[in-house]
């Protein structure tokens, strides 16, 4: 990331610019700066699922789903997954409140859907109402909510969520940690959602 800093007149303004694509640099983001912090991967991705003006935890929890928008860095990340992929859920500042894999392609927003009050399968956008979902960029392929279908294993409510000193947290949307800190907290974890393998 590069800084500039401008003088207004009345103060300074500090402003950014990437130098690299994030998506392409999470996985070194997240595992460290010191060679000796890393270790293989375990195969289990981290998933942030912040901004609740945009995304309703509840609601991710009743349909089974993730998802990221609002830009490339917040999205693109979504394209890490596969199906079958293991996720772990964090809200940012709260804690893990969830673990299930994952069953489908990322989507974008106004082709996912969801099974309305009928049981009929219909438009996402239509069907949620929790929060925003980036609906104002809709039609921006760029900007657009992007949704991942999940199979849920174990989920709590936000306000019982998973946190301790020492738990790994990331800001990217997904990431794939290689660091003792990711594996101290799936291991924590594991014990705090007994559950966690039995998808279905």
């Amino acid at each position: 990331m590069c800084f500039q800093v401008f003088d207004s007149g009345e103060g300074q303004l500090l402003s950014r610019a990437w130098l690299l694509d994030p998506v392409d640099t999470q996985l070194a983001a997240s595992s460290g700066s010191r060679k000796s912090e890393t270790e293989p991967w375990n195969g289990e991705y981290h998933v942030s699922f912040g901004s609740p003006e945009h995304r309703n935890w509840e609601e991710a929890r009743r349909f089974g789903f993730i998802s990221g928008g609002g830009g490339p860095w917040y999205s693109g990340t979504l394209n890490l997954l596969k199906e079958g992929d293991r996720v772990w859920v964090r809200i940012p500042g709260k804690g893990y409140v969830g673990v299930g894999k994952v069953t489908g392609p990322p989507v974008r927003a106004r082709d996912f859907e969801l099974p309305g009050p009928d049981g009929q399968m219909m438009p996402a956008l239509e069907v949620l109402n929790g929060a925003s979902y980036h609906r104002e960029h809709v039609d921006d392929p760029e900007k657009s909510e992007y949704f991942v279908p999940v199979q849920w294993a174990v989920t709590v409510p936000e306000e019982r969520a998973i946190d301790e000193p020492g738990f790994f947290g990331n800001q990217n949307t997904v990431c794939a940690p290689k660091t003792p800190k990711w594996r101290h907290t799936i291991e924590r974890l594991k014990l705090a959602f007994p559950d966690f393998d039995k998808v279905g």
